[in-house]
């Protein structure tokens, strides 16, 4: 199968590879996105497989040629830190951005495939107790209903839309049983063969899930259930509603790290094999339903691990990179892929 992997980076803009990994080239000079970007997040776009969005620090970006060019979308998000883009399963022509430090973190909608943005209701303020400036990791949509959307603060709290994002309702105000945490790094949401859903929320510190729509929630501690106190991100693998991983670490950067498995939609939990000690916190995932056993993680300080047998198993790739912040690979190598020109 031929591949386009991309990382996006904190320093380097994006980072890819046409060739599964044994060469690797940043973007070229002249376009809307520098080459020495902060790039936050990507999310392939559902109605192109060769095109990817990236979020970066001062707006939103295009590229339709797996990475090899950019462009800048011009619209609300322009001056806006991207830190998360996720689009609806049912309708993806609906899109969600999350923004934050250094800018604002608000919530913001597109209803044209990314085309055209405008701000939801969802605004934080400027400054909050735990990272000075929040930030908006964390969006999920329900997979039958585009208005159906869950947004995620650090910090600043689970919030909920019923209508695209017109009103909010706070959720983790709920969870004073468990000390409450409105550090929120993640959310999923995981559609079952019986129709009912089951919501994950991840905070810095535990996992939260419930199997009847938000109601009630139980509480799964980082330390005591994977054994490291930093919980990081979450995976879906394309195509199950039960099969899902979460990168931990022992803080942030932290020095080592895990990745743990779950078949059986994070009720309970297995240790993934890597074969190489991470040097720092798992980071970052990466998939696609063109393979959904062929998986990739990343540590925030630059290891880049894959997966051939959707995540229990992970091997280190050759290349290590500066902080990744994202990774995503494409079903595609495009005819121009950007690379200089070599004249003899």
């Amino acid at each position: 199968m031929s591949r386009t992997l991309i990382v996006a980076t904190d320093g380097q803009a994006v980072m890819r590879s046409y060739d599964d990994g044994k060469n690797w080239y940043r973007i070229g000079i002249r376009q809307d996105l520098e080459y020495d970007d902060r790039v936050r997040c990507l999310l392939v776009d559902p109605h192109n497989p060769e095109a990817v969005f990236a979020g970066a620090e001062k707006g939103l970006f295009y590229s339709d040629d797996c990475g090899a060019h950019w462009r800048r979308i011009d619209c609300a998000l322009n001056g806006f830190a991207v830190w998360k883009l996720v689009a609806s399963e049912s309708d993806p022509n609906v899109i969600y951005a999350g923004t934050g430090a250094p800018s604002l973190a608000i919530c913001f909608r597109s209803r044209d495939g990314g085309k055209n943005w405008e701000q939801t209701s969802l605004a934080m303020p400027e400054f909050c107790a735990g990272v000075n400036r929040p930030r908006m990791l964390a969006l999920a949509v329900d997979p039958d209903d585009a208005n159906d959307v869950w947004a995620g603060v650090e910090e600043g709290g689970l919030h909920r839309s019923r209508d695209g994002g017109e009103t909010w309702a706070r959720i983790d105000t709920s969870w004073p049983q468990f000390g409450g945490n409105s550090d929120i790094h993640d959310i999923m949401v995981l559609k079952q063969d019986d129709g009912t859903k089951v919501i994950l929320a991840l905070t810095v510190i535990a996992l939260y899930r419930s199997t009847d729509d938000g109601q009630t929630w139980t509480q799964m501690p980082a330390k005591e259930t994977w054994g490291l106190r930093y919980s990081r991100l979450l995976l879906r693998k394309p195509g199950s509603s039960t099969e899902v991983a979460v990168g931990i670490g022992d803080g942030t950067p932290g020095t080592t790290a895990a990745i743990l498995t779950s078949s059986d939609a994070g009720a309970t939990w297995t240790k993934a094999t890597l074969d190489t000690p991470s040097n720092s916190c798992m980071w970052a995932f990466g998939a696609n339903p063109a393979d959904p056993d062929f998986l990739l993680s990343a540590s925030k300080f630059g290891y880049l691990y894959r997966s051939v047998d959707g995540g229990r198993n992970w091997t280190k790739e050759w290349r290590e990179f500066n902080e990744i912040t994202d990774l995503t690979w494409l079903n595609a190598v495009p005819a121009d892929q950007g690379l200089p020109h070599v004249t003899n």
